[in-house]
Formats: structure tokens, C-alpha cells, sequence
């Protein structure tokens, strides 16, 4: 048998700057694989007796078996982080009643976040995406209908996806249901009676979220032929309430089980791509006529798209699993949309893609409806063009069904008062300075100097700590989340044809059911671990602030389009900074706070306590504040829906 390590007492390892513990770096042993390659590899690992072999001497390699394994812990094993609520004393907040109905909270939220009038648009600034206030005002205005901008919408969607472009940001949008509820939305302004600011407003749903009337399915060619979609998830319901205008399934990595985003099913999202698409009148009469053409079949689905490049240019990586929700927000098509992280999946791609990314503390937003591909590390998250955007739409998702999957006492409801950037003090940012310089050169010097910008505008104070057993930590995570994975799928696996899974899926699957109840006891074990590291962390710092991905986008290879791709490499660096946000059900924000040297966005993470969103929203509206610039750039795919 193969020897572990034997761990310390949680509670005797020193976590202070002068710590003796050693920073260990991510040692992945993976070449990058795709085309002929990946599926030579996924042949070999789906063989009985020699794939046996290969699976140990991975995890061997890559040093699962030492670090986790067969390693000794003496804590006991914590498998659900739900966290008890406690009154974190925040600074200016606003406390509202939990019995109020969606509606009702984004009213609440809107009264904390400044006024449209109060507002300064910096006459300067080269570029801002439009915001769920700027669409409200122009429907308010009868500068534009709900209707108008779905028609626009429709127009892009099916232009986006032509061959000069191919981008697939839906796997399924449905022209008629989407007009439906324009439609309404409209004749609600024109009675003087929107539900609330986010009525009319476009709002895009991952494919891993259940929306009627589209099927669920995970990014896959199968699911929802064995898992139908027979309801709105609690989240779409409470979005619906409040009248926002629901454009479809966003595309995603298939099964969550990657970091690229690529789908060979459904095509690609892609964060660079040609010039800003133009709509014309004539654009938008023939996307509705088209579609209305056809009584059969009016869900749009997007099959097997390769993607066309002029010579020279260079197509990016959106980030997974949420890649489709993070291209729609960062394109303008929509100022808002819903991912599910259960790997950094919102905040990694919103980091990409340079938008916000906001993951709640586990158990504050229902998760019934969502897929239970990671039921205990998965959670609900919110991909916005703005930090008030984010924060509207928690507002209007946030709580929990009469039945939750796991009881517990809920926090009281508070929104953050946004009115100035200034507005809380004495914020101290917990840093680890291994782990924070673990990340490209451009990324590094960009968040310090987001930091030093922070404390020279602000006064806030960042400490320095030491946070132990990083790399261990996301092992345990991967193994746990690998282990969910296949244990939900697994009554459908036997009865599915290989064929139709995509082959880095079916190595993904091949690796996640290799894991064993041993290992899955013993990544609880860490996980309890790392809770109280970080409960003893918190004692000392509001947040623990970290770059949000070690690398920014990176280029997107012809090989990988049919056959996704594995780049296990890339990955680590990936979630490097993700992963305490979903293995210890922490709440998480990501803010974009520059860009490197090939202009690709990037974000900067920060990692709160249980249940202190607001404190997370402050301080990222005060970073959005400082970085809101002349620098702050258009992306090389964007669309406006509201200048007429």
C-alpha cells in the first residue's frame, strides 16, 4: 500500500506570516491531450484491466494517493458545509424581512444602490456595458420596448451563430417564448405597471438550471431524455416573479466536468472573435420571420459548429463550466445571467471574460431544480455586467423553498448600502503571498497594485497569513466533486452509449469513477480541516483576497473543437484560486481589476465568511469604483441591444 502523509492537528499548525509550512505547487503530471489523442487515451482508460492501471498510476503521480489517499488525519470527516448562522455585526446594511416576496427584495436592493440621477457617468470612459437600470429607464422612458429588445436579441443570437461568426453562446432559445414575455413586459410599461426594475430585461440561464419550456441538459446530448425538465428551478421561479424576460439555456461545459468551456455538442463561446455586429432593421425582421417560419421547431439548437478564423486571429477560451452565461453578459446581450459553481464555474469564467462573478454562501440560494451533479460543493452563482446588477438579482434569488434539501436555521436577510465606495472602513484583506504570486507575471503585478490602490484609497489594511495545505485542498475538492458527479449519473451510465458522450468527458468519468469510499472519507476529513484554517483566518481578517485565476484566457486550439480537450496544466491554474469558495460553501466575489499584456481581462477574488455577502459586495463596489477607468475596454464581441 502506498504511504500517506501524516497530518498535524489542525489546530497546531501555525498560520501566520512566519510559518513553517511549505507552499506546494499544483504537480500535475498530464500532458495536453485532444483530437486523435484524447481518444486513444479515453480508449485505453475505458479498458477493464489495463485503464485499472493507468487510473492508480495517475492518481499515484499526480499525488492523490499521498496527500489524500492513504494519508493519516485525525479530524473527523465534514461532508455537508453548511455553516450556522451568526449576526456579523456588518457595516452599513439594511435589514429586510424574509417573508418578502422577490418583487418586494429587488425594491429593497434597489433602495440601496444609488439612484439613477445620483449616478456619474464618467464622460471619459471608453466603453461601460448597459446595466439592468440603464435597460428599466429606457423602457421607462419609451426610448425602447422589452419587445424591441428581444427582437434584437433574436437577431444577434442567429447572426452570432452564421458562419462569419459561429459562436454558440445558447445550447436552446425559443423565439416564440421569448416574445411571449417581451410581449407582456411591454404592455405592463405601457400600463404604467412593471413588477419591478427587472422587468423586460433579458436574463440568460444555465443549461444545468431547469427553465421552461427548454430541456435540461447539462450540456449533453442525453440527460434530459432520462432527467425531464418538468419545472422552473426555485431560482427561475423568483426571477420570473419579478418580471425579467428569460432568453434561454446558455451553453457550458458538458456534465461542469472541465475548465475550458469548449462543448463539442453545441459549439463554442468564444471572448474574442471579429467586430461589433451591427443590427439593422431589416437584421432583425428576418431573424423573427425566419424563425416564426418554422412551426416544427422553434427551440434553436446548435450542433457540432466548428469555428471560422480569419488568418491572424486568435480565438480565447471563455472559462467553464459557465462559459455560455459569462459570453452573454460580457458580449451586452444580456446584463445579467445564472451559473452554477461547483469549481470556481461562475467565478472563473466571469474573471475570463471580464465581468462580475458573485457565489453565495452555501444554502443561500435554493438549489432546487439545478442539476445534483456536486450537491454538496455546487451552488447557484450570479454573472453581471456590474456589482449592483449582482446584487439586484441575488436579492431576487436568494432564500430558501419550504422544503430546503438540508435544514438549517437561515440567516437574516440584509442588502449592502451602496451609496458610496467609501462607505465601510476598517476592512482588513487577509493575504497569503505563496499562493497570491502563484500566477502569471501580468496577473501578479495587476492584483498588488489593486491592493495598493485599495489601502492608498480606502486606508484598508492587508495582512499577511499563511494558508495551509493548499494544493491538498484542491485534490480533496476534485476527488469530491469527481466522486458526485458520477454517483448521480451513475444509474444512467450503464444504459448510455459511449457515443454519446463527449471523449473528455468519458475521461473525466473514467477518473471520477475511479475514486473509492476511502478516499471520498478522507477528502472530508480535509475538508473539515481547511474549515477550521479558515474559521481561525477569519477571526483575524473581513476577507481573504487572492488573483481569481492563475493564467487569463488562453488560446483555443483547432484539435480541441470536435473532441474538447484535456489540459490538466492550464486547469490547476485555473481553479488555483477557486477552490476554497465551493469545498468550504464560503461566499466569493470576483471583480475585474485589469488586463495583461494581449489586453485579456483580470479579476480579482475575494472570499468571505459565511453568510457576509454584503461586506462581499462592499468591498467589491469599492474596487469596481477604483477601476472603472478610461482603460476600461470593449470586447472584441459586443453587442448593443439599446442605442437605437
Amino acid at each position: 500500500m502506498a504511504k500517506g502523509v501524516v497530518y498535524k492537528p489542525a489546530a497546531d499548525v501555525d498560520l501566520g506570516p512566519r510559518s513553517d509550512e511549505v507552499y506546494l505547487r499544483a504537480n500535475v503530471k498530464a500532458p495536453r491531450m485532444a483530437g486523435l489523442l484524447v481518444k486513444v487515451f479515453a480508449w485505453f482508460l475505458e479498458l477493464r484491466i489495463f485503464g485499472t492501471i493507468m487510473l492508480y498510476l495517475l492518481k499515484r503521480n499526480n499525488l492523490i494517493h499521498k496527500l489524500v489517499s492513504f494519508a493519516d488525519l485525525e479530524e473527523s470527516p465534514l461532508f455537508v458545509p453548511l455553516h450556522p448562522y451568526k449576526d456579523l455585526q456588518e457595516q452599513e446594511v439594511k435589514y429586510v424581512e424574509s417573508t418578502l416576496s422577490p418583487p418586494e427584495k429587488v425594491q429593497q436592493a434597489m433602495d440601496c444602490v444609488q439612484s439613477s440621477e445620483k449616478i456619474l457617468i464618467n464622460p471619459k470612459l471608453s466603453f461601460r456595458r448597459w446595466t439592468i437600470l440603464d435597460y428599466s429607464r429606457a423602457y421607462a422612458m419609451q426610448e425602447i420596448t422589452p419587445r424591441m429588445v428581444a427582437e434584437r436579441l433574436i437577431a444577434v443570437v442567429r447572426g452570432s451563430s452564421s458562419p462569419a461568426l459561429e459562436m454558440s453562446f445558447f445550447i436552446h432559445y425559443d423565439t416564440e417564448d421569448i416574445l411571449r414575455q417581451a410581449t407582456e413586459s411591454t404592455l405592463r410599461y405601457e400600463r404604467g405597471e412593471p413588477i419591478s426594475i427587472l422587468d423586460g430585461v433579458p436574463v440568460a440561464i444555465k443549461d444545468e438550471i431547469d427553465c421552461l419550456p427548454y430541456p435540461t441538459t447539462g450540456g449533453t446530448k442525453w440527460l434530459h431524455k432520462v432527467r425531464p425538465c418538468t419545472d422552473d428551478a426555485s431560482c427561475v421561479k423568483r426571477l420570473r416573479l419579478c418580471g425579467a424576460v428569460l432568453v434561454g439555456k446558455t451553453n457550458m461545459h458538458e456534465l461542469g466536468a472541465g475548465t475550458s468551456g469548449i462543448n463539442p455538442h453545441y459549439g463554442l463561446d468564444n471572448q474574442m472573435g471579429n467586430k461589433e455586429f451591427q443590427l439593422s432593421e431589416s437584421d432583425i425582421k428576418g431573424s423573427i420571420m425566419g424563425h416564426r417560419g418554422s412551426q416544427m421547431i422553434t427551440t434553436t439548437r446548435h450542433k457540432d459548429i466548428t469555428l471560422a478564423r480569419e488568418a491572424k486571429q486568435s480565438i480565447k477560451i471563455c472559462g467553464g463550466s459557465s462559459s455560455g452565461s459569462a459570453a452573454v453578459v460580457s458580449s451586452g446581450l444580456c446584463p445579467v445571467a445564472l451559473g452554477v459553481d461547483g469549481g470556481g464555474s461562475v467565478r472563473m469564467p466571469a474573471a475570463l471574460c471580464g465581468v462580475i462573478g458573485l457565489k453565495p454562501t452555501f444554502g443561500r440560494v435554493s438549489h432546487s431544480g439545478v442539476i445534483p451533479l456536486n450537491w454538496t460543493v455546487g451552488m447557484v452563482g450570479i454573472l453581471a455586467a456590474t456589482i449592483e446588477d449582482a446584487l439586484i438579482v441575488y436579492a431576487a434569488i436568494s432564500g430558501q423553498d419550504s422544503s430546503p434539501q438540508y435544514a438549517q436555521e437561515m440567516p437574516k436577510d440584509c442588502f449592502p448600502l451602496l451609496k458610496s465606495p467609501i462607505s465601510v472602513s476598517n476592512i482588513k484583506l487577509a493575504r497569503y503571498g505563496e499562493w497570491f504570486n502563484d500566477c502569471t507575471d501580468d496577473i501578479r503585478v495587476c492584483c498588488s497594485n489593486a491592493l495598493t490602490n485599495l489601502h492608498k484609497s480606502y486606508g484598508w489594511e492587508t495582512i499577511e497569513v499563511t494558508i495551509p495545505e493548499i494544493e491538498v485542498m484542491r485534490l480533496a475538492h476534485y476527488l469530491t466533486i469527481g466522486s458526485e458527479c458520477s454517483t448521480s449519473i451513475a444509474c444512467h451510465l450503464e444504459k448510455l452509449k459511449r457515443e454519446e458522450l463527449g471523449w473528455d468527458a468519458r475521461v473525466a468519468l473514467c477518473v471520477y469513477g475511479a475514486f473509492n469510499s476511502r478516499e471520498y472519507l478522507n477528502a472530508q476529513r480535509v475538508r473539515n480541516r481547511q474549515l477550521q484554517f479558515h474559521q481561525n483566518i477569519f477571526a483575524k481578517a473581513d476577507v481573504i483576497v487572492t488573483p481569481t485565476t492563475g493564467v487569463t484566457a488562453y488560446t483555443l486550439k483547432d484539435d480541441a473543437l470536435k473532441t474538447g480537450e484535456l489540459d490538466y496544466i492550464n486547469g490547476a491554474a485555473l481553479v488555483r484560486y477557486q477552490i476554497a469558495g465551493n469545498f468550504l460553501g464560503l461566499p466569493a466575489v470576483t471583480v475585474p481589476v485589469g488586463y495583461d499584456k494581449l489586453g485579456l481581462p483580470i479579476g480579482l477574488q475575494f472570499i468571505g465568511k459565511p453568510w457576509s455577502e454584503p461586506t462581499l459586495i462592499h468591498i467589491a463596489f469599492a474596487m469596481q469604483a477604483l477601476c472603472i477607468s478610461e482603460d476600461n475596454r470593449k470586447p472584441e464581441v459586443f453587442y448593443d441591444l439599446l442605442t437605437k
